[in-house]
């Protein structure tokens, strides 16, 4: 029977488990769920069918539902203990184009009964904006200078309302480029196979980047070490500009390193959304997420991380 120190009783112990929610359980969400502790039951959220039987071969508990059809998602209330929001705002938007209506999905079903304990947040450093190659820590404020930046900075907004309830912490990991040889389209192999231009060293910015193994150890720490309202960069050791990326990642997979050009020229051959990144230059201070996640990153640079 329950008591005040056995509050849930003589529950099956698949009740008595921590259970953790992932909602959209890609590539990083299955390294994140080999990341957890043993004896942790993993759900996912995930609105393919199809994708079920590989979560299940993972350990996980598929859990059907499509955040841009907010009712398909009650089911998710009073689930979980603890909740790792991976899905990105919607990359095209009407009306209020700034809102991230997924984030607002997944909250409001998550409000329907009590809250979970802790709820940790996937951004992207985008909501820096440009900040002309100069080191960023978490106090500088956002200016995201695209959409899809801006509907991050409303998530981010959301996210920590969110945990402003009792009992509930919010935490952001705020997320640059994510790379691994064996994540599909993880590496520039392609890209310099194709031989895409780079910007010249005077027109060049600086990016950053998190290998995918050292990302998911990020957002588990997280869940336990993360701290009320707190943002970290979940950012390596590299101080690269982009340039110098492709160069480095070409001598190591011996192939041509790319052409340079102007960013005049590069504006007339390259497609929108790989010149909006080149629009970009910063340089993430990793500190916190060093400090108050104790995270050692296994790949603290990004030679080291391609080599491995």
């Amino acid at each position: 029977m329950p008591s005040n120190q056995t509050p849930l009783g003589a529950l099956p112990a698949r009740f008595r488990r921590l259970r953790v929610l992932i909602a959209g359980c890609g590539d990083v969400g299955l390294r994140l769920a080999r990341a957890l502790p043993a004896g942790v039951r993993v759900l996912a959220l995930t609105s393919s069918p199809q994708r079920a039987p590989l979560l299940r071969e993972h350990g996980i508990t598929p859990l059907q539902g499509d955040l841009d059809a907010p009712r398909s998602v009650a089911r998710l209330a009073g689930l979980a203990h603890r909740v790792v929001h991976l899905v990105p705002p919607a990359g095209e938007a009407e009306g209020q184009w700034w809102r991230d209506l997924r984030t607002q999905a997944l909250l409001r079903a998550l409000r329907l009964r009590s809250q979970p304990e802790v709820l940790v947040y996937a951004s992207t450093s985008g909501v820096y904006g440009d900040c002309a190659g100069e080191w960023v820590s978490e106090v500088r404020p956002v200016a995201p200078g695209t959409p899809r930046a801006q509907r991050r900075v409303d998530a981010e907004r959301q996210v920590r309302f969110f945990g402003r309830a009792p009992g509930t912490r919010s935490s952001i990991l705020r997320i640059p480029g994510i790379y691994a040889s064996d994540r599909p389209g993880g590496t520039p192999r392609e890209r310099l196979a194709r031989g895409t231009p780079v910007l010249r060293p005077e027109d060049d910015v600086y990016t950053n980047h998190i290998h995918a193994d050292d990302l998911a150890r990020a957002l588990a720490a997280a869940l336990w070490r993360g701290r009320a309202q707190r943002v970290c960069n979940a950012s390596d050791d590299s101080a690269l500009k982009m340039g110098d990326y492709f160069d480095l990642a070409a001598d190591l997979y011996g192939l041509p390193r790319p052409p340079r050009v102007p960013r005049s020229t590069a504006q007339e051959q390259l497609p929108l959304m790989l010149l909006s990144f080149m629009g970009e230059s910063r340089r993430l201070d990793n500190n916190r997420m060093k400090k108050e996640l104790r995270l050692r990153l296994r790949h603290p640079t990004v030679a080291s991380g391609l080599r491995d």
